[in-house]
């Protein structure tokens, strides 16, 4: 796979340490003309590796568009997105599509599982499809972690919808990914089941070592987070260390003023 050897630049970075992904100069620009839309403008920023990081602001403010860019789903205009030491504007197709399987773990609203398969073969289904097999002492502390010993064999349709989105967790936990985006991945849970996927995910960072970027609405949900990272029409204005549900429903709420 295509590498880059340019070094991080000296940009906002929220901790020290090595740096999972990061973004030089993003711009996203939809459309053409007077109909264009910027959704990023310019933003450059470090995100550090065994951390979770929420990246958060009003509806259309581009928190999305940037964690799309970052895990390769959708393209910049200008710029570029460093993921480990691969300038992502340097793969082909073929070459993103085995980055995000290889090296990225993505969780989403929807939970996105087939059906037809239990949670175990669910979990493991990327694995399989990239001719791989799971690691079984890790596939079951990843289990033992997000608490489904007992529900391997069930159906998506016979699980909750938190138990649901913990195999979505475990999904992305399972391959050791380099990084794991998570797009609202509470957004369609009751508080309660939302609280234990957001449990689940910080204890894959404290105790696995994984690095999480999850964009969020809700303040709670960011107050699991190590940082927040707040965006406002395309740009960043704001970066929050440790941040608390209060304080960050004060920012967005300022935000909104």
């Amino acid at each position: 796979m295509t590498s880059t050897t340019t070094e991080a630049p000296s940009v906002p970075s929220l901790f020290g340490g090595p740096v999972a992904v990061w973004a030089d100069g993003a711009t996203k620009v939809y459309g053409s003309g007077e109909t264009a839309v910027q959704a990023l403008d310019d933003v450059t920023i470090t995100l550090p590796a065994g951390r979770f990081t929420a990246v958060m602001g009003p509806s259309g403010s581009g928190k999305s568009t940037l964690m799309h860019c970052m895990a390769g789903l959708d393209s910049l205009t200008r710029g570029r997105i460093v993921v480990g030491d691969v300038d992502l504007s340097r793969l082909n197709d073929r070459q993103l599509t085995q980055l995000r399987r290889d090296r990225l773990g993505f969780v989403f609203q929807a939970f996105n599982l087939l059906p037809m398969l239990t949670a175990e073969e669910n979990i493991t289904l990327p694995l399989r499809l990239a001719g791989r097999r799971p690691d079984r002492n890790w596939f079951d502390t990843v289990i033992d972690t997000v608490g489904l010993r007992n529900r391997l064999k069930h159906r998506p349709s016979e699980l909750s919808g938190g138990q649901q989105q913990r195999v979505a967790v475990a999904r992305a936990l399972v391959a050791r990914p380099q990084v794991i985006f998570a797009d609202e991945p509470t957004g369609n849970l009751d508080s309660r089941s939302g609280g234990e996927v957001l449990e689940f995910l910080r204890r894959a960072v404290d105790e696995m070592g994984q690095t999480i970027v999850m964009v969020t609405h809700d303040p709670i949900a960011a107050g699991y987070a190590d940082a927040a990272v707040f965006l406002a029409d395309g740009r960043i204005v704001d970066l929050m260390d440790q941040p608390s549900a209060p304080r960050v429903l004060d920012r967005l709420k300022s935000m909104e003023a």
